[in-house]
C-alpha cells in the first residue's frame, strides 16, 4: 500500500511538469505587468506590500518579467521566468513550475518510521493571472513536507494525507489598495512557508510544527503606505469548519525592517483528527511577533510565538496547555549563487503527564531546541542544497521522545534537495 502511494505521488508530480512542458512551448511574452500592483500577502504573517524579507535579487532591466506574487518565497531560491501566454477571455497567464527530489537521513528514528528517505520533494505547477480586477492562483502536483522532530512520510502519503493534489488556489478580487481572496489559502501564521523551495531551510522547524499551513476560506487585505493588513475567515487546520479567524498587521518602517504582529485561533470547538487537522492544535489560539531584517547579502528575521488548547471536555480536551518559543532565521547571500542559512529555535510547553495534560512536543511540560544549517548553490534555473540539524528536547515523557523506545532526546537530521525552477 505504502509503495503504491509514492508511486501516486510520483505520477502526479509527472502530469503536473508534463502539462508545464506543453504549456512552455508557447513563446514567454515580455514587458509582464509588475507583480506588485497585485501580489496579496506573500510572507505568513507579512502582507507583501509592507515586506522587504525576500533575498537580495540581481537587478532587473526594463524589459525583463518581474517576479511573480505567487508561490511567495524567502529565498535564496526564486521564482523562474515566467511563460506568459494568450488565454482568451482569461486573458494572460502566467505559468512557472518546479521539478526536485530529497534524500534525509536521521538518528533515532522513532519505532515504525523510516530512518531514510529517497523521494520527490516537489513536482509542481503555478498558474496564475495576476492583472486586473480579477485574478486567480492555482498550484497544482506533488509535494512533500519535511519537518523537525516528526516522522519521514513519503510523498504520495503526504499528497494523500494533507492537502491532495491541488494543495492551494484560490481567485482574488482587485480594487485599488483592497483585495479579497477566496479558496485554499496559504496561512498568515509563522514566519515559515509551507513548501521545501519556498523556504531558506529545507525542513519546517520546531514552532511551524505547531501552526496552520494551507486554509480554506476568504481573506482580506488591504495596504496603506507603510501599513498592510490581512484578516480571514477560515477552517483553520484544514478542518472543513469554518470557525477560525486569523489576522496580520505588518509595518515597515523602511526597506530593511518590518515590524508584524499576527493572531489566530478557533472561535468554536470541533473533535475532528487526522493528519492534516490535529485534534489539540485545532482547537488553539496563536500569536506571533515577526521582526524581519534585510541590508545587502543579509536577512535576519527574529520571532516569537505563543499558542494555548483550552480546557475542552467535549472534544476530549481534558486538560488543556500552552506553548511558547522563538527562533531566528537567517541568511547570508555570497556570491556565485552560495548561500548560507541558519536557524536555532526553542520551544517550550506547560503542564504535567501526572495531571493528564495533553501532549504538545514531547510529552506534558517537555522543552526542545533545535538548529539547522543548510548551505545552498543556485546556477540559473538549477539547484542544490544540503542540510544538517539536531533536536534537543528535555522533560520528555518516556515513549514520546526519540528512538525506538521514545526516550532518547536527541535526533540528528541530514538532508539534501536538487532541483530546477521553470
Amino acid at each position: 500500500m505504502r509503495s503504491m502511494r509514492c508511486i501516486q505521488g510520483w505520477v502526479t508530480g509527472a502530469f503536473a511538469v508534463g502539462f508545464v512542458v506543453v504549456l512552455m512551448a508557447v513563446p514567454p511574452a515580455r514587458g509582464q505587468a509588475a507583480a506588485g500592483a497585485s501580489s496579496s500577502a506573500n510572507q505568513q504573517g507579512q502582507p507583501a506590500a509592507a515586506d522587504p524579507a525576500q533575498a537580495p535579487a540581481p537587478a532587473q532591466n526594463a524589459s525583463a518579467p518581474m517576479p511573480l506574487p505567487m508561490p511567495s518565497m524567502d529565498g535564496p531560491l526564486q521564482t523562474a521566468v515566467p511563460h506568459e501566454f494568450d488565454a482568451g477571455p482569461f486573458g494572460k497567464l502566467e505559468v512557472t513550475g518546479i521539478l526536485s527530489g530529497f534524500g534525509a537521513t536521521e538518528g533515532d528514528h522513532v519505532l515504525g518510521s523510516q530512518a531514510t528517505i529517497w523521494d520527490l520533494s516537489n513536482g509542481q505547477v503555478f498558474v496564475q493571472k495576476t492583472t486586473g480586477w480579477w485574478q486567480f492562483y492555482l498550484q497544482a502536483g506533488a509535494y512533500n513536507l519535511p519537518a523537525l522532530g516528526t516522522p519521514f512520510l513519503s510523498t504520495g502519503d503526504t499528497v494523500k494525507d494533507f492537502y491532495g493534489a491541488f494543495p492551494q488556489g484560490f481567485l482574488k478580487l482587485v480594487k485599488g489598495n483592497f483585495s479579497a481572496e477566496i479558496g485554499a489559502l496559504p496561512t498568515l501564521i509563522g514566519a515559515e512557508y509551507t513548501f521545501t523551495f519556498e523556504n531558506t531551510n529545507i525542513e519546517r522547524g520546531l514552532l511551524w510544527n505547531q501552526e496552520n499551513a494551507v486554509s480554506r476560506g476568504i481573506q482580506f487585505n488591504y495596504t496603506h503606505k507603510k501599513i498592510s493588513a490581512s484578516v480571514s475567515w477560515n477552517d483553520g487546520f484544514y478542518s472543513d469548519r469554518y470557525t477560525w479567524i486569523t489576522g496580520s498587521v505588518a509595518y515597515a518602517f523602511n526597506a530593511a525592517n518590518t515590524l508584524s504582529f499576527v493572531a489566530g485561533g478557533n472561535a468554536g470547538e470541533y473533535d475532528k483528527n487526522t493528519a492534516a487537522t490535529p485534534l489539540f492544535l485545532n482547537n488553539e489560539q496563536i500569536y506571533n511577533v515577526i521582526y524581519t531584517y534585510t541590508h545587502g547579502p543579509w536577512v535576519i528575521t527574529p520571532y516569537f510565538q505563543y499558542t494555548n488548547v483550552p480546557t475542552i471536555p467535549k472534544v476530549g480536551i481534558l486538560a488543556g496547555a500552552a506553548t511558547a518559543g522563538g527562533a531566528v532565521l537567517v541568511t547570508y547571500n555570497f556570491k556565485h549563487g552560495v548561500s548560507l542559512a541558519a536557524r536555532p529555535e526553542y520551544i517550550s510547553s506547560t503542564g504535567s503527564a501526572a495531571n493528564g495534560t495533553i501532549n504538545l512536543l514531547y510529552g506534558p511540560g517537555s522543552k526542545a531546541f533545535s538548529f539547522t544549517v543548510t548551505p545552498t548553490y543556485v546556477k540559473g534555473a538549477f539547484f542544490a542544497r544540503g542540510e544538517f540539524a539536531i533536536v534537543h528536547a528535555t522533560d520528555v515523557t518516556p515513549g514520546d521522545a526519540f528512538g525506538p523506545l521514545g526516550t532518547s532526546a536527541n535526533q540528528p537530521r541530514g538532508a539534501l534537495e536538487v532541483g530546477f525552477l521553470f
